[in-house]
């Protein structure tokens, strides 16, 4: 099984989505969207660009 983003709705009706890892642990979260077609925005922008990411340890 792959890892995969899960869109949901909170419990103040915002959409959020997190990406969870092949065993199911959570893995990152997003902030709260008010439409559903701006979470999934925020998913495709995380695709986009996570791959290519620099880690900046900031220690």
């Amino acid at each position: 099984m792959a890892a995969k983003f899960e869109v949901y709705k909170d419990s103040r009706g915002e959409y959020r989505f997190r990406l969870k890892a092949p065993n199911g642990q959570i893995i990152a979260s997003s902030e709260g969207y008010k439409s559903k077609d701006s979470a999934l925005n925020g998913v495709a922008s995380v695709k986009k660009n996570a791959a290519d990411a620099i880690v900046d340890d900031q220690s």
